[in-house]
């Protein structure tokens, strides 16, 4: 029963804050970073959201992963990120992408219990899991911050537009989260950090990976279906880095390879496990 209502208490808590954000940042225009209170009030799910996290990934003798526990902590891990990430930058109109999403994460180990991880006291195991969740939780918030570039980069030029009244930029686009944003500059060198780190972790993920299999079942890693989406997806955001540094690419293009990559690493461990849970039926 107190899982429950943890679940659904966190969830609420999300819920309502990414309310309260985009009636404040997307429907108004707001500078100045978040308020105290405001800051304070996140981290109330935060901890209510880490605390469950803990008891089914820490905690337990036999542990039960799938993609409801990977969704849940690679949101947990993005919105604490994100928090964290405010501190130094005003990255006003990020709380109402995230937060939704963490709030529809949150419960969803309440129906999908995942499957039994054989491994789980194994230490190459708490590694390659921590790495795998720090990935998609750094590629997650890359990607949700080249969408909000995508947005301001876009009302700027809408803006410009001799031919488009600003009545109507205002109605087809949010105006909030553009009086808070650094330079677009600055929120482009942010992005690339973050792609970087998140491709570090992506890498360390796979190389324990192939230390995982090694170790426990005495055979290299199996090229299977995650195997190769996860390296798919390595050598998306690779090529993005590389071309980044080559040819200068930006803008558009960033976003179609931040996305295209995310969607590739989704579907390694997220849809493999999704489609063994719910579409198979096998737990």
């Amino acid at each position: 029963m107190r899982e429950i209502v943890l679940h659904l208490s966190a969830s609420a808590l999300y819920a309502l804050l990414a309310l309260h954000f985009w009636r404040t940042r997307w429907r108004q225009a707001h500078a100045g970073g978040m308020a105290l209170w405001e800051r304070y009030a996140l981290l109330l799910p935060l901890l209510m959201h880490g605390v469950l996290l803990y008891d089914a990934l820490i905690t337990p003798t036999e542990l039960r992963f799938g993609f409801a526990h990977a969704l849940s902590a690679m949101l947990w891990l993005g919105v604490f990120i994100f928090w964290f990430e405010s501190l130094v930058y005003d990255l006003e109109g990020m709380q109402p992408l995230i937060l939704p999403l963490a709030a529809l994460a949150c419960p969803l180990p309440l129906w999908f219990t995942g499957l039994s991880a054989t491994h789980a006291a194994s230490t190459e195991f708490k590694l390659h899991l921590a790495l795998g969740i720090a990935a998609y939780s750094v590629f997650t918030i890359a990607l949700l911050h080249a969408l909000l570039m995508a947005i301001a980069e876009r009302s700027l030029l809408r803006g410009h537009r001799r031919d488009v009244a600003p009545v109507h930029v205002a109605r087809l686009l949010p105006a909030g989260p553009m009086a808070g944003l650094p330079p677009l500059l600055t929120l482009e060198r942010l992005l690339f950090r973050m792609i970087t780190l998140a491709f570090v972790l992506l890498t360390l993920t796979l190389a324990s990976g192939v230390i995982f299999s090694e170790t426990l079942f005495g055979r290299a890693l199996r090229f299977d279906h995650k195997t190769l989406f996860a390296v798919l997806s390595w050598c998306t955001f690779a090529a993005l880095l590389a071309g980044r540094h080559t040819r200068g690419w930006r803008g558009r293009t960033a976003l179609r390879f931040t996305l295209g990559g995310f969607v590739l690493l989704l579907l390694a461990y997220v849809g493999s496990r999704f489609v063994l849970q719910v579409l198979l039926g096998r737990t």
